[in-house]
């Protein structure tokens, strides 16, 4: 069963800043700050597509509470007994919210277990991520570790499709950023972060923009 984290909001699933936005539902795991910046940027100048649900599996993560100040229904959903995944009736119970939610794609924002078949094929080429390197460069965690003690003079971060493995789907957008002489991991971190928030919702903005193209085209072809 779902398990609420915080009383739903005031916020009207049904209602939308703009009609033609696409629904978009967020899966995080920790405090949040993809997930604030997709929010922002969707109410502050890219409108195609709008946040609508908040997800976590973790019942404290601050990505909740972020979604109890933007006045968004959040839920808790207790993971089950792995670490790094969900059993294939949560990851169900996920899919059925998300779906009442009418949600048309999925961002995670540091989201830490695996995505298998159930919301795979619910959301089919649907399911955004960000990741801390310039994939395929360093998949898996602390991507930006990975970098720093490879030596590398470049890396970055990488929106991409989730599919079956573990960060190999379909690049949708990359920044690049040097690691500096003086750089530590922190700072290295930081500002991998800092490229984040700016590309996760301009690619965010552009995928939405072509699920609304593609519907209207439907739309257009049933009218003859």
């Amino acid at each position: 069963m779902f398990r609420e984290a915080h009383k739903t909001s005031t916020f009207n699933l049904n209602s939308a800043r703009d009609q033609r936005a696409a629904r978009l539902g967020i899966l995080g795991s920790g405090k949040g700050s993809n997930f604030r910046v997709l929010v922002e940027a969707s109410r502050s100048g890219l409108p195609a597509y709008e946040p609508i649900i908040v997800l976590s599996d973790v019942a404290d993560a601050g990505i909740l509470k972020l979604a109890d100040q933007f006045q968004m229904p959040s839920h808790f959903v207790a993971p089950g007994p792995f670490k790094t995944k969900m059993t294939e009736a949560i990851e169900q119970e996920m899919v059925a919210h998300l779906q009442a939610a009418k949600v048309d794609f999925i961002a995670l924002a540091g989201f830490m277990r695996v995505i298998k078949e159930p919301l795979l094929k619910a959301f089919p080429g649907r399911i955004l991520n960000i990741h801390p390197s310039l994939l395929p460069q360093f998949p898996g965690l602390a991507a930006w570790q990975q970098a720093y003690e490879a030596k590398v003079s470049e890396t970055g971060c990488t929106v991409h499709l989730v599919d079956e493995g573990i960060d190999t789907g379909k690049i949708l957008g990359q920044s690049r950023v040097p690691v500096l002489p003086n750089d530590t991991l922190e700072t290295l971190h930081a500002r991998i972060q800092e490229a984040e928030h700016e590309l996760y919702p301009r690619i965010v903005n552009q995928f939405a923009e072509k699920l609304i193209a593609a519907k209207e085209c439907k739309e257009c072809e049933g009218n003859f």
